[in-house]
C-alpha cells in the first residue's frame, strides 16, 4: 500500500501527534508545532480529496481487521470535502491564534493549553468525518465535546464558565441520548457498521426508536432550533479563534453524522415524517435565528445567532430526499456547498469581529461607528462575508440556495423555496444593520495596536474565498455523487 492508501489514518494520526507534542514541549515551541501540523493536515486533506475525485470512494480497515470486528474509515466525497474545510479553517484559526494568544499567556488563557486542546479537537473532527461506525461516532462526539467545553472556558471568567457549564450539560444530555439509541439499534440489528446497517436494516420498532434517539441527540449537538439554547453564549464567550472553530466546524460535525444516518443508513421512510420534521425545524431556525440576530447589541452574539439561522439551511435537504435521485443530487450538492461557503464566511466573521473588539476595546455594535475609515480591512471583511450570508452572487451562499430552490421546485415542494427566499431577506436585514454602523460618518477612536497584520488580512482572505466559492459548485456536485448517500439512492458515480 502507498502513502495515499493510508491517508484516512494519517489524517487522524497527524493532529493527534501534534496535540501530544504541544502537551510536552515548551510553550514557545507550541505555536510552531501547531502551524507545521496544520500545514501537514492540509496537504493530506488535499491529497485525499484528489484520491477520491479521481478514484472514487474507498474504505480503510484499521489494523487490517475490517468490520464488524474492527472499525472501517470511509473516505467518500462529502467526507473529503468536510476534511478539506476543516483543514483550511483549522489552518486559518491556528495562524490567527499565534497572534491572538500571547507567547507568555500564563494563567489568563488556560496555562497555555489552547494548542493541545485545539489539535485534540481537530483530531476528533477528522475521525468523525471518516468513521463508518455508529458507536465510533459517539466516541468522536464525546471527544469533540470535552475539548470544545475546555476551549470555551479558557478565559476563566464568570461568563465563560457559565457558558461552558451550559455547553457541557447539553453535550452530556446529547451523548447519553445518542448512546441509548446505539444500544437499541445494536440490540435490534446486531450491527454497528453503517454499510452493514444499510444492507440489513429492516422495519423494526426497536431500530427505528434507536435511530430516532440518535438523530435527536445530534440535533441537540448541532444546535438546531429549538435545541439551540447553548450555542449563542458558548460561541460568544469563547476566545475568538475558538468561536470561529465552533461555528464553522463543530456544529457541522454533528450535522454530518445526521446526514449519514438519515440519507445513507436509513431506507426511505424508515422513520415516517422525520425528514419533514427536520425541514420544519430548519425553517424555524432560519427565521428565528435571523430575527434574534437583528436584536443583538454585541457583535459576537450577533454572529452567533447568525450561525443559528444559517444552520437551518442544511436541513432543507431531508424533506427533499425521497423525491428522486435527481432532486436528492441537487439538494445534497446545495447543502454541501452551503456548509463549505458558510464555514469560510463564518470563520471570517468571527475572526473579524474579534479583531474589531480588540481595536475598539469593547463589543458593542452601536459604539463601532465609522469603522470603515479607521479599520477599512475589517469593515470589508464583514461586508464580503455578509454577501455569502445573504446568498448574493457570486458567493457560495448564492450557489447553494439556488440549488436548494431548484430542488424544492423540482420536487413540487415550493414552500421550502419561499423559506429560502425569506431567509435571504432576513439575512440582508441583520447584515445591513451592522454595516450601517460600520459605514457611518461618525468616527470612533480605536486603540493603537502593534498586532500582526494577519489579524486583519487573514479574515479578509477567507471572506473573499467564500465570495467566489460559487465557481467550485460543479466540483462539489461531482464529489457529492461520489458518496454512500448517492449510492444508497441507486446512483452510480
Amino acid at each position: 500500500m502507498t502513502l495515499v492508501d493510508h491517508l484516512p489514518a494519517l489524517l487522524i494520526i497527524a493532529p493527534l501527534a501534534g496535540a501530544a507534542i504541544t502537551f510536552v514541549t515548551e510553550r514557545s515551541v507550541d505555536r510552531i508545532v501547531a502551524v507545521l501540523t496544520s500545514i501537514i493536515i492540509t496537504l493530506f486533506s488535499g491529497m485525499l480529496l484528489y484520491r477520491v475525485a479521481s478514484g472514487g470512494a474507498f474504505r480503510y480497515e484499521i489494523g487490517g481487521w475490517g468490520a464488524p470486528i474492527g472499525i472501517d474509515l470511509v473516505a467518500d466525497g462529502p467526507a473529503a470535502l468536510f476534511l478539506l474545510l476543516t483543514a483550511v479553517v483549522g489552518t486559518a484559526v491556528t495562524i490567527y491564534a499565534t497572534a491572538y494568544f500571547p507567547k507568555d499567556c500564563g494563567t489568563s488563557y488556560g496555562h497555555g493549553l489552547f494548542w493541545t486542546l485545539w489539535l485534540f479537537m481537530w483530531t476528533s473532527l477528522n475521525a468523525l468525518f471518516l468513521t463508518g461506525d455508529v458507536f465510533n461516532v459517539y466516541v468522536c462526539l464525546e471527544l469533540i465535546g470535552i475539548s470544545a467545553v475546555a476551549l470555551v472556558t479558557l478565559k476563566g471568567d464568570a461568563d465563560a464558565l457559565r457558558a461552558g457549564a451550559r455547553y457541557l450539560f447539553a453535550s452530556m444530555l446529547a451523548a447519553m441520548t445518542y448512546l441509548l439509541g446505539v444500544a437499541l439499534l445494536y440490540s435490534s440489528t446486531g450491527q454497528l457498521d453503517m454499510e452493514m446497517l444499510r444492507a440489513t436494516l429492516t422495519p423494526d420498532s426497536g431500530a427505528a426508536t434507536g435511530l430516532a434517539l440518535m438523530v435527536a441527540a445530534l440535533v441537540l449537538k448541532t444546535a438546531l432550533v429549538p435545541a439551540h439554547f447553548w450555542l449563542p453564549t458558548a460561541h460568544a464567550s469563547a476566545p475568538t479563534p475558538v468561536s470561529a472553530a465552533l461555528s464553522a466546524l463543530v456544529v457541522k460535525a454533528s450535522y454530518f453524522a445526521i446526514l449519514r444516518l438519515m440519507l445513507s443508513v436509513m431506507p426511505p421512510g424508515f422513520i415516517p415524517g422525520a425528514g419533514t420534521l427536520l425541514g420544519i425545524l430548519g425553517s424555524m431556525a432560519i427565521i428565528w435565528g435571523s430575527l434574534q440576530a437583528m436584536r443583538q447589541t454585541r457583535i459576537k452574539q450577533w454572529v452567533a445567532y447568525s450561525t443559528v439561522a444559517q444552520i437551518g439551511y442544511l436541513f432543507i435537504v431531508f424533506p427533499l430526499a425521497d423525491s428522486g435521485a435527481d432532486v436528492l443530487a441537487a439538494a445534497l450538492g446545495g447543502v454541501l456547498l452551503h456548509a463549505l461557503s458558510h464555514g469560510l464566511a463564518k470563520t471570517a466573521l468571527f475572526l473579524g469581529a474579534g479583531s474589531l473588539m480588540d481595536r475598539f476595546g469593547h463589543n458593542e455594535i452601536a459604539r463601532m461607528t465609522g469603522a470603515a475609515r479607521t479599520l477599512p480591512v475589517l469593515t470589508a471583511t464583514v461586508a464580503l462575508a455578509g454577501v455569502t450570508m445573504m446568498g448574493l452572487p457570486p458567493s457560495g451562499g448564492f450557489g447553494s440556495k439556488w440549488q436548494l430552490v431548484s430542488a424544492s421546485i423540482g420536487a413540487g415542494q415550493w414552500w421550502w423555496a419561499l423559506v429560502l427566499g425569506l431567509g435571504g431577506l432576513l439575512a440582508a436585514a441583520y447584515m445591513f444593520r451592522v454595516l450601517a454602523v460600520l459605514l457611518s460618518d461618525t468616527p470612533t477612536e480605536v486603540r493603537p495596536t502593534h498586532a500582526p497584520v494577519r489579524l486583519e488580512w487573514l479574515p479578509l482572505a477567507l471572506a473573499v474565498a467564500a465570495l467566489f466559492f460559487v465557481f467550485a459548485a460543479p466540483f462539489v456536485d461531482s464529489l457529492a455523487g461520489i458518496s454512500t448517500i448517492m449510492l444508497h439512492a441507486g446512483v452510480t458515480p
